[in-house]
């Protein structure tokens, strides 16, 4: 039976079972190509329109398609270990779900705090670029006057941000299915956008800007010691994560918010008709596509413009994106045309990451950690209130709040759980070898350990304020889980009272026949 402390376990069977619970019970009307949009559409977007250019310009030179390659290897291994966990435990919660079976109740807290982190606050900023680029499009259509923010004197509203978010809000409490056929029609017109910037880019490459291709290391800026330095670079003595080998690695580290997404495919097992297939093909479809896009378009934008030019403090010292190469080119009406793109990119960036947190949030909540109400669905199959309560926190955080560059705070939330994730895979091996899994990482314990040692490797090269950032938040989560999830948790209760926590039987399948994608 479970520990009844910190690290009872709450059972694959029991987890399965409680997806059939009426009141909590999601629709399953999900294919493998739906999931791999909802990947791609979260993945291409805030990463691929701002994040390329700046990285080059920055920290790694030319070499920022290496960067990619090595973020993403680290996901492709990760997203091993989530493709067998998801499809042997096709429940909504990803990593907090995983973790609540492997390592028990606390540490399934913590990752879904750390998850809140990634997912909510990851949402809200993202609002706030969005509002920026529809301000770009606006000025084109009616002139620079136009504005998406109200300057009252003692706040800025950003009403630009809260239309964005209201309206994704009441897309994903309608329905699942309605938001991703939504999300297909949008992510068609950003990859055509992109490819657009693939095929036009390439006839202003020029290969004296491919050269150095790793630029000699550079002393950094008076902000980049102590706590704004890598972790990796105070540990190994160096002094700055300028260009280098160090500005290499920390562009690695960096461009990983590019790829994440694909582990909210993860979220949506319990919504997947036969997802013991359709979540792996769906993991796998999204990151295979996305990470040929992002070597292509980064090696594009360091062949057109030399790296020097996409630095922050070239020019007017703002941001340099993917529109900034065509501008520098002379071909402004292609910059034009990425703008729309990007706004139109940064829609469902928003949206996936809003269904994510309302799927981990639902997950919490059912088992107790949460207020059980917010576990509750509608006539949709959704769950509304947590749709509603995710909905407002995002909208008042991106209308009121100032955006912060917060890549760094979601990147090592999202490799913790990655690591923990890659970790359970070889628990569960041990642990539960009956259990029928659909989809089964190769070369156990390799690719898992591979996995760990490659994500955590990612995360000594963020800086040691991120890390410090993350440990507080982590605390805040600690207090709230002894004071009020601990008491409350469902599963607590059943062992409590003498219940049996787990089902008997070992099927991992859920209720509903798989039918064809």
């Amino acid at each position: 039976m479970p520990g009844q402390g910190l690290w009872r376990t709450k059972s694959i069977e029991q987890s399965i079972a409680d997806t059939d619970e009426p009141e909590t019970k999601l629709r399953r009307n999900l294919g493998a190509w739906d999931l791999t949009v909802f990947g791609v559409a979260v993945v291409i977007g805030a990463g691929i329109f701002t994040l390329t250019a700046r990285t080059a310009g920055d920290f790694s030179g030319p070499s920022v398609s290496v960067a990619f390659v090595c973020a993403a290897i680290a996901c492709a291994l990760a997203a091993l270990c989530y493709a067998e966990f998801a499809s042997t435990v096709p429940v909504a919660g990803s990593a907090y779900t995983f973790s609540y079976a492997t390592f028990g109740e606390f540490m399934a807290w913590i990752i879904g705090w750390d998850l809140i982190l990634e997912l909510a606050v990851g949402a809200a900023a993202v609002s706030k670029g969005w509002s920026v680029y529809l301000e770009t499009v606006l000025g084109y259509l009616f002139g620079k006057g136009a504005k998406t923010t109200i300057d009252l004197g003692w706040v800025t509203i950003d009403w630009g941000a809260l239309v964005v978010v209201v309206a994704l809000t009441t897309l994903l409490a309608i329905g699942t299915k309605l938001s991703s056929r939504f999300s297909m029609v949008i992510t068609g017109i950003k990859v055509a956008v992109v490819l657009f910037v693939i095929i036009l880019g390439i006839f202003y490459i020029k290969g004296a800007n491919y050269t150095p291709f790793i630029p000699e290391a550079k002393p950094g800026a008076p902000g980049d010691s102590g706590v704004e330095q890598s972790l990796f670079s105070v540990i190994a003595g160096g002094e700055s994560s300028s260009f280098g080998v160090f500005g290499l690695l920390a562009g690695a580290s960096l461009v990983f918010f590019a790829f994440i997404g694909f582990d909210i495919v993860a979220t949506t097992a319990e919504e997947t008709r036969n997802p013991q297939k359709s979540v792996p093909r769906g993991i796998f479809g999204s990151l295979a596509i996305v990470t040929v896009l992002y070597v292509a378009v980064s090696l594009v934008v360091v062949g057109m413009v030399p790296y020097t030019d996409l630095a922050t403090s070239a020019g007017d010292g703002s941001h340099k994106t993917l529109a900034t190469a065509f501008s520098v080119n002379g071909v402004d009406w292609a910059a034009n045309v990425i703008s729309v793109g990007a706004l139109a990119g940064l829609t469902t960036v928003v949206m996936v990451l809003m269904l994510g947190q309302v799927r981990i949030i639902f997950a919490m909540s059912r088992d107790g950690l949460m207020p059980r109400g917010l576990a509750k669905t509608g006539g949709h199959g959704t769950p509304k209130r947590a749709t509603l309560v995710v909905g407002g926190l995002v909208a008042v955080a991106a209308t009121f709040f100032p955006a912060d560059k917060l890549e760094e705070m979601v990147n090592v939330g999202t490799l913790f759980a990655f690591i923990l994730v890659s970790a359970g895979v070889l628990v569960l091996r041990r642990t539960r070898p009956d259990l029928p899994r659909a989809f089964r990482v190769p070369a156990v314990p390799l690719i898992p350990i591979l996995a760990i040692l490659a994500c955590l490797w990612l995360m000594l090269n963020l800086t040691v304020l991120t890390w410090l950032r993350f440990v507080v938040w982590m605390v805040v989560g600690v207090v709230i889980y002894f004071v009020y999830s601990r008491r409350h948790s469902l599963l607590g209760k059943r062992i409590a009272s003498g219940e049996e926590p787990a089902a008997k039987s070992a099927s991992t399948g859920p209720s509903a026949p798989p039918s064809e994608d």
